[in-house]
């Protein structure tokens, strides 16, 4: 059997643990871990926040191993400024932090195209990179995916506050973006040329800034021969973000099997998962919403036992299936990361709590034990 790598990336926002605000620190914070982790270490578009990406993985525990390494590596960059890395979709207080803009020339560009909107632009993702060598086959994968990526939504969603208020939503992160052009779902797509030929007008109309690059929350990498899932809110505990890595590979695997087949995937009704996006921002786990083929609005967990049985045979030859299945328990017990932040926060109505319990578990103390 032919290994298909799998690599993660967490992005947390660099929080003071006595103010438990956002501080711009990044670059300091980088420039120490990088002196234990190389490059995989970076800043991110706000100097409030920090990225770590792990190197290809074969299996998702040794994917867990490096995670809970690099996270590690950047509590301990964090300590000598008083701050912590906080894995939460949007920051639950604000601070200085959330403001303050990355040292990058496409962040420069960014803010120049895009202005206002992106004056709160603060959020926090995980994405998944998936080996797929082929782009046609890769942009036809993407094809499969999209029917999937609203249940991704509602799993991961772990940003219910934002800079001091409860948004009534679960992923505000997903609401934020969803207001940029060409961000959210990709298109359908017939082909590799058909997929170039929509970015480079994208580009053209100035929705896109680079037409090798979009967006759109499923990709091809442009830099290395991956299919690149982008959807979901980071979660605080390093065990969730290893466990969706292994149901996303399993969906590429799957996805890619049937390409090969000559399927080039459903041509699911844009606005239908446009509105399943919604309703997964909205509710998280364990709310409902529409299933992005057929419409009707069903359970979440509903939605996650169908894609279960759809991937079973992938989660299987990969040795997932049990890390997979135990992610899901622990989604019916204690719901989402939106539902584990307001349970921290109804203790004592204060959201310096909420923010102290997502520090801890971001930092292994209080999350699922390595497995």
């Amino acid at each position: 059997m032919t290994t298909t790598t799998i690599g993660a990336e967490e992005e947390f926002f660099l929080v003071r643990t006595d103010s438990r605000t956002v501080e711009p620190a990044g670059s300091r914070v980088v420039a120490r871990a990088r002196e234990t982790v190389a490059d995989l270490v970076s800043g991110e578009f706000h100097e409030g926040q920090l990225e770590v990406r792990t190197p290809p993985c074969e299996d998702t525990g040794e994917l867990l191993r490096q995670l809970t390494a690099l996270r590690t590596a950047a509590g301990d960059a964090c300590r000598a400024d008083s701050l912590g890395p906080c894995a939460t979709g949007t920051p639950v207080l604000g601070g200085a932090g959330a403001r303050v803009l990355g040292d990058h020339p496409r962040y420069r560009a960014g803010v120049r195209q895009f202005g206002t909107m992106l004056d709160d632009f603060t959020i926090c993702s995980a994405h998944v990179h998936v080996h797929v060598p082929e782009r046609e086959v890769a942009v036809l994968a993407a094809n499969h995916l999209r029917p999937w990526l609203p249940l991704l939504v509602a799993m991961s969603a772990n940003s219910p506050f934002f800079e001091g208020r409860d948004t009534g939503y679960a992923s505000w992160r997903t609401v934020i973006r969803a207001r940029f052009p060409a961000l959210s779902a990709p298109p359908y797509v017939d082909s590799l040329a058909h997929y170039e030929r929509l970015t480079t007008a994208l580009q053209e109309s100035e929705a896109l800034l680079d037409a090798s690059l979009p967006f759109w929350d499923v990709r091809p990498n442009p830099r290395v021969p991956t299919l690149e899932i982008r959807v979901m809110d980071v979660p605080a505990d390093a065990a969730d973000t290893a466990a969706m890595t292994a149901l996303v590979r399993a969906l590429v695997v799957c996805a890619v099997e049937r390409v090969r087949d000559g399927d080039a995937g459903p041509r699911t009704c844009g606005e239908l998962l446009r509105a399943a996006y919604w309703r997964a921002a909205r509710d998280g786990w364990p709310g409902s919403g529409p299933d992005a083929l057929t419409g009707r609005i069903l359970p979440f967990g509903t939605q996650a036992q169908r894609l279960l049985d759809h991937v079973r045979p992938q989660l299987e030859l990969y040795g997932d299936l049990q890390r997979v299945t135990a992610f899901l328990r622990r989604l019916s017990l204690h719901g989402c990361g939106a539902q584990r932040q307001r349970a921290s926060w109804a203790r004592r109505s204060r959201l310096t709590d909420v923010v102290d319990d997502l520090l801890a578990v971001t930092a292994g103390r209080g999350g699922v034990s390595p497995a």
